[in-house]
C-alpha cells in the first residue's frame, strides 16, 4: 500500500452525530450509525407504534425480505443465513447447536474475544468437553507459521475450532480459507468470528459460508447499520439441526426463522440494517475500505515513529491497526481499562486496549469520519501520557 494518504470523502463527517470535540478512533468496538440510517430506524420505530399488531402480524416476512437483501450484499443464499443480534448471540446459537461429548476438546486461540471463548469454555463444562488454547505470538508476521501452529494443535480428540477472521484485540486474521479447509479435511467442525468482516472486507459467502460450517458477522460496525443486527451463516446439514436460544412460534419453519424470531424484540434493526448497505455503495465500497486501511496504516505508523511503541503485523484490508505497549503497562483487564480512561480524559480520544502479558495491545480503527491529524495529536499526547504513568 502507498505511504501517500487517500483523498478524504467529501461530506462524510456530517453523515454521522459523533461528539466532534472527541477522536472517535476506535469505530471497530462499537461502529457509529450514520444519519440516514438512524432516521430509518426512527421512521420503523414509530411505524411500529402506530399499528403494533398490524407490526408483528407482517413481521416475519418483513424480516425475510431485509435478510435477502443483506444477504445479496454478502453473496450469500438467503436461506443459509439469518439475522441474529451480534457475534456472541450467533456463537451462542452455533455451540448449543453442535452434539460435544466427554473428551471432545473445543479450539481457540489467545487472539480470540473473551466473551466468545467463556462461551466456549461453558459449552465445554456443560458437556465434559474441554477448551485447548493455542497461545499465537502477536509479533509473528507469517500466516504460513500461525496455520502451522494451529493444525499442530489438532488430534483426535478436536472436534470443534472457533477461529476468528480478523482477531479484535490485534486486529490479525486467523481464519484464512487454506487453514479452514486443512481442517475441514481432518473432520473438524469450524466456527468463524467473523465480527469484522461485513463492510470493512469483500464477503462471499458462497455454498459452504465462507469455507467454514458456521461464520458469524456482526453488521453494525462496518456496514454501517444500527447496533444488535449480525448475520449466522450456516453450510450444508447444519441448518436443519440448529437449536435457537429460545422456543418461538416460527420454530416448526425451521433455519432461519426458529432463530430469528424472538416474540416482542426490536426488529428495527433489522430491517433499517439494508440501508446502511445501500449507503456503502452509494459511497463506493471499495473507496471506503480503501481510505479506511490507509488510514489505519497511517495512524499505527504515527504510533510507532512518535511514541516508539512496537508494531503489530495487521491484515490486508483491515481497517485496524495495532501496537505493543511497555512491558508493565496494560497487563491486566483493570489497568488497560484505566489507560483507556486516561486517553479520553487527557487526550479527547477514543481507542480499544486489552490487557497483555509483556505489554498490553493498543488497537486503533478507521472510518471515513476520521482524519489524520486525530492519530498525530494521539500519538503526541501518548508520550506524555505514558512516560508519567
Amino acid at each position: 500500500m502507498s505511504d501517500e494518504l487517500p483523498r478524504q470523502i467529501q461530506g462524510a463527517a456530517s453523515l454521522f452525530t459523533l461528539d466532534q470535540g472527541v477522536a472517535h478512533l476506535n469505530h471497530g468496538s462499537y461502529g457509529a450509525v450514520p444519519l440516514p440510517v438512524q432516521r430509518a430506524q426512527a421512521k420503523l420505530r414509530a411505524e411500529q407504534e402506530q399499528d403494533p399488531d398490524g407490526w408483528f402480524l407482517e413481521l416475519p416476512d418483513r424480516i425475510a425480505r431485509a435478510r435477502a437483501r443483506v444477504a445479496t450484499a454478502l453473496n450469500a443464499r438467503p436461506d443459509r443465513i439469518s439475522l441474529v443480534t451480534n457475534v456472541t448471540e450467533g456463537v451462542a446459537v452455533v455451540l448449543d447447536s453442535i452434539p460435544l461429548a466427554e473428551g471432545d476438546e473445543i479450539l481457540v486461540t489467545d487472539h480470540g474475544y473473551g466473551v466468545v471463548t467463556r462461551a466456549a469454555e461453558r459449552r465445554a463444562d456443560e458437556s465434559g468437553a474441554r477448551v485447548r488454547t493455542v497461545r499465537l505470538s502477536v509479533h509473528t508476521p507469517d500466516q504460513e507459521a500461525v496455520r502451522e501452529r494451529i493444525l499442530a494443535a489438532v488430534d483426535e480428540r478436536t472436534k470443534v475450532a472457533v477461529l476468528d477472521l480478523v482477531t479484535s484485540p490485534t486486529a490479525r486474521q486467523i481464519a484464512d480459507p487454506v487453514l479452514l479447509a486443512e481442517l475441514r479435511a481432518r473432520g473438524v467442525i469450524t466456527v468463524v468470528d467473523a465480527a469484522h468482516a461485513p463492510g470493512m472486507l469483500p464477503v462471499d459467502l458462497g455454498e459452504q459460508a465462507g469455507g467454514a460450517d458456521f461464520w458469524i458477522g456482526n453488521l453494525h460496525k462496518w456496514a454501517y447499520t444500527p447496533r444488535a443486527a449480525a448475520v449466522l451463516a450456516v453450510a450444508g446439514g447444519w441448518r436443519s439441526r440448529i437449536r435457537p436460544l429460545m422456543f418461538s412460534w416460527e420454530h416448526d419453519r425451521g433455519f432461519p426463522g426458529r432463530v430469528e424470531w424472538r416474540g416482542t424484540a426490536d426488529y428495527t434493526p433489522w430491517l433499517a440494517a439494508p440501508t446502511g448497505f445501500a449507503l456503502l455503495d452509494q459511497l463506493g465500497a471499495e473507496r471506503v475500505r480503501g481510505y479506511n486501511e490507509a488510514l489505519a496504516v497511517y495512524g499505527q505508523r504515527q504510533l510507532v515513529e512518535r511514541t516508539g511503541l512496537r508494531f503489530l503485523p495487521g491484515t490486508a484490508g483491515a481497517a485496524m491497526r495495532a501496537v505493543r505497549l511497555p512491558p508493565g503497562c496494560a497487563e491486566s483487564d483493570h489497568t488497560a481499562k484505566a489507560l483507556m480512561v486516561a486517553i479520553r480524559r487527557r487526550l479527547n480520544a477514543r481507542v480499544a486496549i486489552r490487557p497483555w502479558s509483556g505489554g498490553g495491545v493498543l488497537r486503533v480503527s478507521a472510518q471515513i469520519y476520521n482524519r489524520p491529524e486525530e492519530y498525530r495529536n494521539l500519538a503526541a499526547g501518548l508520550v506524555e501520557l505514558l512516560d508519567g504513568r
